[in-house]
């Protein structure tokens, strides 16, 4: 297979691009690194279609080994023609490739190859021929008698011929390509229950759906709820539409007194063999294509998880609610540095509320706290509830925000915490995460687990290796496209630049507690283990604020110094007025003498000369700050208070198949079905909501007695007109 040439036409590319891109990934360059300082070699393409391009390379580079390997295998066995080799050259798939296979792959001991042993596969192989001048089956058989190998009647050596033919016809690439196709365009999948008994897998208790018309979360439900013992699963086919498949292959001559023999051996290969067979690979192609799915969709939303605005410059105080252990408090400084602990009861008696409050009430003024995250486990409505009421008898501005807290107790009790926090015990360390995740969310979530934090569907359910590549490159596309403080940054968060691993990461942290700060990028190159490849991948991605040349402070790379500063005299200005921010006219100079001119002057391409001009005139600047801020309540409503048609400003906390679930300060989330997010057909809410969204909503119903908020997005007007 010419592999650039395949994934040029998959990805609507040149095929100069893909070269390129092959090129830098076989080099040992990094997906960021790629994206943001190679984009001359692959033309500005971004860091997810990158990281798609590298997945395909990979998959196809497996599937021209595994092809060589079958042709191999079947060479060697003396059977490879110019037909078979000719079929495995034009295989795209694995599948295509393992039916070739399938013939000459070393079988356990099946009724074929004992029939076979017996010798009887040259009556096989005559009754096949459906001869119109052939005598019938059992007479054939006759010659074939041998009692010492047991076959004693005419009757057996007939059966055994037909095993073997029906073997034959289940090894048969077209005959299993073409059933395979028709099981995916026409094939029904059912579900019933597997016992009497109430679960959350009622609404498939009974019931149907076209292969090609089931979606991912209910292949995803369905899966589960067999392996749970809820549900019997199975795919069914019109049996005569797939035997017509199989005649037009097996049926030679319909006037040969052996047609009828073959037809029988056709039914049992369908029966016994293909059609268990291919139900597997159908099951299995549901729930690949259906991990595949809820992976991008959790990718996607925790890239926008990630990528959420921190709030920045303003004292936190976290809150990890709790009934009998009672809520753990933590004060945190603008850097996330801790200055308080403390425990609060608020849900025992009236008078340790009152306690709670004074507590609350003096660490707000001691510390000057601006605002409260609220983590949203158990007993966190109450804190909520609690929350709202201090704040009323507040003079200074305080406001909350509930936070999700999945994953804070993976990781309050990790060695990675005990190493952080080690004069903490586990609830205290978890307040102080909730408290740093409002404060800047990447930072803290970048030491969790990326399936702990919660914004996926099923995603236990998902094979463990996809799930963590998808998000491991997530969590790093996001880390490199804000850039890291070298200064400050906790070993967790150097691990996820561009060509630092963990040991690395460390290395450079000792370095710093053992030299003090970084004065500079270069100064890294001292680091141990740090090596010179190393340093070209990461070092565009660290910021470094205390060093005295302005560059350091930016997203301009070591390599692109001398391009910045020729840009610089080629404009008339001079680092200095980039650190005073003095040089506002930067871009009408660069258009004034042309951009492909003035990136011929410097020797750099435009896409270059662009990302460094945007870096000087905003040195330090963070990407997540153009986003809209999140939402910060001061007060809370109770569910009951909700009435239909009530307008409510809500957070997208999840995005899903079907939906999304909103914030909309009741502590309860509202559900926004697919069908209520926009005034046309969506094929995922993806297409108009990501996490983190500030939207308006409407109340539609309201099921306090099973918490259940329904919402949409189209006003009142919209869905009367509608």
């Amino acid at each position: 297979m010419d592999i650039i040439a395949q994934l040029t036409s998959e990805f609507h590319l040149q095929s100069w691009q893909v070269e390129n891109v092959v090129k830098l990934i076989d080099e040992g360059n990094t997906i960021p690194f790629i994206a943001r300082y190679r984009k001359e070699a692959h033309g500005t393409l971004d860091d997810q279609v990158l990281r798609e391009i590298s997945e395909r390379l990979e998959y196809l580079r497996n599937l021209d080994k595994r092809r060589e390997e079958v042709r191999s295998s079947i060479e060697g066995q003396e059977k490879l023609t110019d037909e078979i080799s000719d079929a495995l050259s034009k295989a795209v798939t694995l599948a295509e490739i393992e039916d070739i296979y399938r013939p000459f792959r070393p079988k356990r001991r099946t009724r074929a190859s004992i029939a076979r042993e017996k010798g009887l596969e040259p009556l096989a192989q005559i009754i096949f021929e459906q001869s119109p001048n052939s005598r019938e089956p059992l007479s054939l058989a006759q010659p074939f008698l041998d009692p010492e190998k047991g076959v004693v009647t005419a009757e057996e050596a007939l059966k055994g011929a037909l095993d073997i033919i029906a073997e034959d016809l289940s090894d048969d690439a077209n005959i299993r390509r073409r059933l395979r196709n028709l099981f995916t365009v026409c094939g029904v999948v059912h579900s019933k229950a597997a016992k009497e008994e109430d679960s959350v897998y009622a609404p498939y208790y009974d019931f149907s759906i076209p292969v090609e018309k089931i979606a991912g979360y209910q292949v995803l439900a369905i899966d589960r709820g067999e392996r749970e013992d809820f549900l019997k699963v199975d795919v069914t086919l019109d049996r005569p539409r797939a035997m017509k498949v199989i005649s037009s292959v097996a049926l030679k001559n319909t006037g040969s007194p052996c047609t009828p023999a073959v037809q029988e051996a056709g039914e049992d290969a369908y029966d016994r063999l293909i059609e268990p067979s291919i139900e597997r690979e159908i099951r299995s192609a549901l729930t690949e294509r259906a991990a595949a799915a809820a992976i991008k969709v959790f990718s996607t939303n925790l890239r926008q998880l990630l990528l959420q605005p921190p709030v920045k410059g303003k004292v936190a105080l976290g809150l990890d609610p709790g009934y009998r252990t009672g809520c753990k408090v933590a004060v945190v400084d603008a850097t996330g540095r801790v200055l308080d602990t403390g425990v609060i009861y608020i849900t025992h008696s009236e008078a340790q509320k009152e306690q709670a409050k004074v507590t609350l009430r003096r660490l707000i003024e001691k510390h000057g706290v601006e605002i409260i995250a609220i983590g949203n486990g158990t007993a966190s409505k109450e804190t909520e509830i609690f929350t709202a009421e201090l704040l009323k008898s507040i003079d200074r501005k305080v406001s909350y925000m509930v936070v999700s807290e999945a994953g804070a107790s993976v990781y309050s009790a990790s060695k990675l915490a005990a190493e952080e926090f080690p004069q903490f015990d586990v609830s205290l360390r978890s307040a102080v995460s909730i408290a740093r995740r409002l404060q800047d969310p990447l930072a803290e979530l970048v030491k969790i687990d990326p399936k702990a934090i919660g914004v996926g569907q099923y995603q236990h359910d998902m094979p463990k290796k996809e799930l963590d590549n998808a998000l491991g490159g997530v969590v790093e596309d996001c880390v490199n496209a804000v850039g890291v403080d070298l200064n400050t940054a906790s070993p967790s968060l150097l691990a996820r630049v561009s060509g630092v691993n963990s040991t690395v990461a460390k290395n450079i942290v000792i370095y710093r507690e053992e030299n003090g700060a970084y004065p500079s990028r270069a100064a890294i190159k001292k680091v141990p283990k740090l090596g010179a490849k190393a340093f070209e991948q990461c070092a565009g991605f660290l910021r470094v604020p205390e060093s005295k040349n302005v560059l350091d402070h930016t997203g301009v790379h070591p390599e692109s110094y001398e391009a910045a500063k020729a840009l610089l005299t080629l404009c008339g200005y001079s680092l200095q007025e980039v650190s005073d921010g003095a040089i506002g006219a930067l871009q009408e100079r660069i258009d004034a003498i042309g951009e492909e001119e003035a990136a011929k002057r410097l020797g750099i391409g435009v896409p270059t000369l662009r990302d460094i001009a945007k870096e000087l005139l905003r040195p330090g600047r963070d990407p997540r700050d153009e986003l809209p801020p999140p939402l910060l309540r001061t007060d809370i409503m109770d569910m009951k208070d909700l009435k239909p048609g009530m307008e409510l400003k809500g957070t997208v906390r999840n995005v899903i198949d079907f939906g999304a679930f909103v914030d909309i300060g009741v502590h309860q989330d509202g559900l926004v079905h697919i069908s209520q997010i926009a005034n046309r057909r969506l094929s995922h809410p993806s297409e108009v909501l990501k996490v983190g969204d500030v939207i308006t909503v409407w109340v539609l119903s309201v099921d306090v007695a099973k918490n259940r908020i329904s919402l949409t997005m189209k006003k009142p007007a919209e869905q009367t007109a509608g």
